[in-house]
């Protein structure tokens, strides 16, 4: 189904649309800013169709249909393959719009993929989305999304989004999404939940970029909340939260805090023993350490976990650095080939 975006606020006209997908708000008529939502096409009448298209068309309050707040939902699940040396299979798979599933066909040698997509086009103030992936007993999957996450400026309502991760006994399982872009003042909640069962392990990581920063924008204020939940065997092992508001620009330029970067990203390693692979992770880091200086990383462990952390001044830069230490790592701890899913491909 189509949409269109709607605009909320007073005045007995439309403002020109299309401009202000780019932004989170508009300037209506009378001026001033209102917040976006978004509507389906089938709801409206032709009179209202042809106002979001030409503004200056007046528009009966009747024409105009109550804002539909984002759901998206999905859910997808593997099972082990009946016979030996092929890939895992899908076992369960549910979605609703805007979030939708794609499987590509694993390059040879690699194993299942599930390709997350959001066909809204990113998030808006009040969006609510939740994914939840999951590797049966003895299955191998990455789990990744077809492009970066879009934050839109808000007016005051916070964008909200869980990501639920569950590896069963056996399982290796990856969650390598893109970026997610924070346009100034948007409002982003998003929570991470790890659960590993018996021998299985996950490789779990996101990237946070603050702005639009080829046209000189900052993430200078709204709301950036990112929490880690990590439990083995149903025991919280290790819980983690970044909170970003008020002043943020201080404390993105502050020496203390981040020094002046505009992109981030965590990822960590969990399952029994994890820790062990601690050294690894640290040579996965020198051998991606060809962005020099421009990108800041280190690696830490705790019992049954290994955290890795990145900054960076230039998105791109962190970006790269951040995907080849991924290739290498999956490559030395699960012998998986040393390479990004195709929608990495830049």
């Amino acid at each position: 189904m189509g949409q269109f975006w709607r605009v909320s606020g007073s005045g007995p006209h439309l403002a020109n649309m299309w401009p202000a997908a780019v932004g989170g708000e508009v300037e209506t008529a009378l001026g001033g800013p209102v917040q976006l939502g978004k509507i389906e096409s089938s709801a409206l009448d032709d009179t209202a169709i042809s106002a979001a298209v030409r503004p200056e068309i007046k528009v009966r309050p009747d024409c105009l249909v109550r804002p539909i707040v984002t759901d998206g939902r999905a859910e997808v699940s593997f099972k082990a393959a009946h016979l030996p040396g092929q890939p895992s299979a899908l076992n369960h798979l549910f979605y609703r719009d805007p979030m939708k599933m794609l499987f590509p066909r694993p390059q040879p040698g690699d194993i299942s993929q599930a390709v997350l997509v959001t066909t809204s086009g990113g998030m808006v103030g009040g969006d609510q989305l939740a994914f939840s992936g999951r590797a049966g007993e003895n299955t191998q999957l990455q789990l990744t999304a077809q492009a970066a996450e879009k934050v839109y400026r808000s007016l005051g309502p916070d964008g909200k989004m869980t990501v639920d991760l569950t590896a069963d006994d056996g399982a290796w399982l990856e969650w390598l999404p893109q970026e997610t872009i924070l346009f100034d003042g948007a409002r982003l909640r998003r929570t991470t939940s790890v659960s590993v069962t018996g021998s299985g392990r996950v490789l779990a990581g996101e990237m946070m970029v603050f702005g639009r920063l080829a046209r000189g924008e900052v993430f200078a204020h709204g709301l950036a909340r990112e929490a880690w939940d990590v439990a083995l065997e149903g025991r919280p092992i290790w819980r983690d939260a970044l909170q970003l508001d008020g002043d943020i620009l201080q404390v993105l330029d502050h020496r203390a805090s981040f020094n002046g970067a505009r992109a981030s990203a965590t990822a960590i390693f969990t399952g029994r023993g994890a820790e062990n692979q601690l050294e690894v992770a640290r040579e996965c880091l020198k051998g991606a350490a060809q962005q020099g200086d421009a990108v800041l990383a280190a690696a830490t462990a705790m019992t049954n976990i290994v955290i890795v952390r990145w900054l960076a001044v230039e998105p791109m830069r962190l970006r790269r650095a951040y995907g080849a230490w991924w290739a290498m790592f999956r490559h030395k701890v699960n012998h998986l080939p040393a390479r990004l899913p195709r929608m990495w491909e830049i």
